[in-house]
């Protein structure tokens, strides 16, 4: 598959860690998005949904809302802190090489 991409996103800054950070607090999967990994953040939201059913129809009836969800919260966890290291690490290759980003 080719994928089709325009100069002036290559050109642009990357967005803040800060930002990104939101992004993907509030919109799971989407702070990868706008890390430019659109693939991950499609799968992070799918296992996220995934381990929490299994999760869900696992636990114990008495367990809390957390308990019963807790590998779909490991999953929200871990694509949180990804979108935010990714986000840092970009920030920091344009920071250094004051160019734009080669795209991978």
């Amino acid at each position: 598959m080719k994928t089709i991409t325009s100069n002036t996103t290559q050109n642009e800054r990357p967005l803040g860690p800060i930002y990104v950070l939101l992004i993907a607090i509030f919109l799971p999967g989407m702070g990868q998005v706008v890390n430019n990994t659109p693939k991950k953040g499609f799968f992070m939201a799918c296992f996220m949904i995934i381990l929490g059913l299994i999760t869900f129809n696992l636990a114990e009836p008495e367990r809390s809302w957390v308990g019963k969800l807790a590998g779909g919260v490991f999953i929200y966890a871990i694509s949180v802190i990804d979108a935010y290291y990714w986000a840092k690490y970009r920030q920091e290759i344009f920071k250094r090489d004051g160019e734009p980003l080669a795209k991978v």
